[in-house]
């Protein structure tokens, strides 16, 4: 189909929303190559890629892509060498379910509201960092350390390594839309750790996660110590840039939207939850759901995928459907009809969402509230947004502020 917008390149990562807008009215379900040269199909309407999401006949084992997995050309980079590709993002039920189950308990709503004080500790300390310069980078300073450290905090690392997988994560963001070895150094680095760290816990079991993966396995759970090491990997890998982009692109709309922004700084306890919610259908953090691959000929949207191909739900797609959403390209933070797909669907929806939400409202409220003339350092036109495949994010927020006080009085 010659007419289709470029897919992929600085202008499409600056601005994805007109070629899916184009692709849902003309191609919803678009067979292209991806810049790694694999071939995929795109599912862009809201309707097609909640069924996709829940289709038993599309698995998440990217085996099923044999070429393409042993190439490193699909899932997470690194993670077919490294022994930690049985993990959630991977997984079909039944081994799904099993090790889903494992985890579930530590990321209910609950859980993450008993988490709450850390995190607005959390928030509070990166902000007095910052307040008495006047200036900031928010992806660098701010949302970038935040989720780092709650994860970690979750997960149980001590914090005399946490600046280790802060320079790890680090690594698998900047070269997340380039050279690939870059992000499978950082995997290699984090598995060895997370295995060595699994084998000390054992001698002393706390309240954390990996304790609770411990107490599991040895109880007759069956989980093996490398799928102990993959299940806490992908939660801090699949957490924390997510939380991310989920604060960048959320304060980067706001601060673009300063009609928006005024009604949550008056009335943030009152707004924040459905603006939150807004934010990630809006501008989500995750553009395209994780790899699934067809097991068997499968329809959607009319097309027909053969057995073996690998789909792309386009989440950020679906979420600007006119076709489920009224006036989708308008920011409305009051927005109550608003089930987004921004985590997913189905028995893979995100594990983290709680947290993630949390997060994000006490991110953005605490920042407004304590620096309330918060703007733009640079034309949002001239930011410049990360290229990797699935997630969405920017390389950088900079912003200026009337300084004040480190302290949070």
């Amino acid at each position: 189909m010659s007419d289709v917008p470029g897919l992929f390149t600085r202008e499409f990562i600056a601005d994805p929303y007109p070629a899916y807008a184009y692709l849902r009215e003309h191609a919803p379900v678009h067979r292209t190559t991806l810049p790694s040269g694999v071939e995929a199909w795109l599912v862009t309407r809201y309707a097609d890629a909640r069924q996709a999401l829940a289709d038993q006949r599309l698995s998440k084992n990217p085996r099923h892509s044999e070429q393409a997995w042993k190439q490193g050309k699909v899932g997470v980079p690194g993670e077919q060498r490294s022994g930690i590709g049985a993990h959630l993002l991977n997984l079909d039920p039944p081994d799904h379910t099993r090790l889903r189950r494992l985890v579930s308990k530590a990321f209910t709503p609950r859980r993450a509201e008993e988490f709450r004080p850390r995190v607005q500790e959390l928030t509070d300390r990166l902000i007095d960092g910052f307040a008495a310069a006047g200036e900031a980078d928010l992806i660098h300073d701010f949302a970038f350390p935040l989720p780092i450290y709650a994860v970690c905090d979750l997960l149980g690392v001590p914090a005399e390594d946490q600046e280790d997988f802060r320079t790890w994560a680090g690594m698998m963001i900047r070269h997340g839309a380039g050279p690939r070895g870059g992000v499978a150094r950082a995997v290699r680095h984090m598995q060895g750790y997370l295995k060595d760290l699994i084998h000390r816990k054992r001698g002393d079991l706390g309240d954390d996660l990996i304790s609770g993966l411990i107490r599991a396995s040895d109880h007759g759970e069956h989980l093996t110590e490398d799928e102990a090491a993959a299940m806490a990997f992908i939660l801090l890998f699949a957490g924390f840039e997510t939380t991310v982009n989920l604060i960048g692109n959320g304060l980067l709309t706001l601060l673009t939207h300063p009609d928006a922004r005024a009604v949550l700084q008056r009335e943030p306890d009152l707004r924040v939850a459905a603006a939150i919610e807004e934010l990630l259908r809006y501008d989500g953090p995750v553009e395209l759901a994780t790899w699934r691959f067809t097991t068997c000929d499968t329809p959607i949207g009319g097309a027909v995928i053969p057995a073996g191909e690998p789909v792309l739900v386009v989440l950020a797609s679906a979420d600007r459907d006119p076709r489920r959403f009224a006036d989708p390209d308008t920011l409305d933070l009051a927005r109550s009809d608003n089930p987004h797909l921004a985590f997913g669907h189905g028995v893979h929806y995100c594990i983290g969402a709680p947290l993630a939400r949390l997060e994000g409202q006490i991110a953005v409220t605490t920042l407004l509230r304590r620096l309330p003339d918060l703007g733009l350092a640079e034309p949002a036109g001239e930011l410049r947004w990360r290229g990797g495949l699935i997630m969405r994010g920017l390389q950088r927020l900079p912003v200026r502020f009337t300084p004040t006080p480190g302290a949070d009085a």
